[in-house]
This record gives C-alpha cells, sequence and structure tokens, in this order.
C-alpha cells in the first residue's frame, strides 16, 4: 500500500495527475488506472478522490459530460457517485463516500473527467495547448 506524508504529498499528487491525465488520453486503461488506486490505503484513496474531483471541476464538466463519463465508467448510473456526478450542479464529496463506494466513485470521477478534459481540448486548447498535462508523450515517443 501507498502511504503519504507531508514530506512526499507532493511527489504523490504529480503520480496521481500523471496517471489520470495518462487516462483521460487513452495512454493507461481505466482497469490499470483501478488497480493502482485499490492498491492505496484508506487516506490515500480519500486523498485521489478530492485530487480527481477537483480536476473535474477544473475541466469545467457539464451534465452532459456527467452522463457520458458514467455510461463509460461501468457503474450503475443509479448508483450513488454516479447521481453526485449528474446532478446539476455536480456533488463533489466523493472522499466522504463509504469505503466500500471509493473504486465505484473513482471510476466514475476519472471516466467523467476524461469526456470533460477531452472536450477541452478539443476546443478550447485545440492547436495553442500550453497546458503540460494536455501534451503527454504517446507510448513510442521518448518522454
Amino acid at each position: 500500500m501507498i502511504e503519504t506524508s507531508s514530506t512526499d504529498g507532493h511527489d504523490f499528487r504529480r503520480e496521481t495527475e500523471r496517471i489520470v491525465n495518462e487516462t483521460a488520453q487513452g495512454l493507461r486503461t481505466l482497469e490499470e488506472t483501478v488497480a493502482w488506486f485499490s492498491g492505496l490505503s484508506l487516506t490515500g484513496r480519500q486523498e485521489v478522490l478530492r485530487e480527481v474531483a477537483g480536476y473535474a471541476m477544473q475541466a469545467h464538466i457539464t451534465a452532459a459530460d456527467g452522463r457520458a463519463g458514467v455510461a463509460r465508467s461501468g457503474v450503475k448510473p443509479t448508483a450513488n457517485p454516479s447521481v453526485m456526478i449528474c446532478m446539476d450542479p455536480p456533488r463533489y464529496g466523493f472522499h466522504g463516500l463509504p469505503a466500500d463506494e471509493h473504486v465505484k466513485a473513482f471510476r466514475v470521477l476519472v471516466s467523467v473527467f476524461a469526456v470533460a478534459d477531452t472536450r477541452r481540448r478539443e476546443t478550447y486548447c485545440k492547436g495553442t495547448c500550453g497546458h503540460a498535462w494536455h501534451n503527454l508523450p504517446t507510448a513510442t515517443e521518448e518522454p
């Protein structure tokens, strides 16, 4: 299990950012990412849920993004995380859900973020993007 501390919290957040963005861009499968998440401690999972909810907020998710992401996530539309993300405005208290709902919440958040972030990369950032997380090297490129 991965534990975080004040000395490595920044590195943990950067790892989370890299893994989630690789997943959003199709460089990593959702299943690989869920396996990584599942190996974290309870505190680590809660921290990641807060972090990924922040990414979703920054991507300005819409209700349509929520519905499309839930459909992609493999989580039932009636599950708590699915309902929360599809509300208008979305609810973001995923870290406060019971531990047995963390994986579902993570699947939903990453999937919705992927939908919203793809939309933003194809519209607002197309051709002029300077965001490092939108310019990740593909598997065939050197980092």
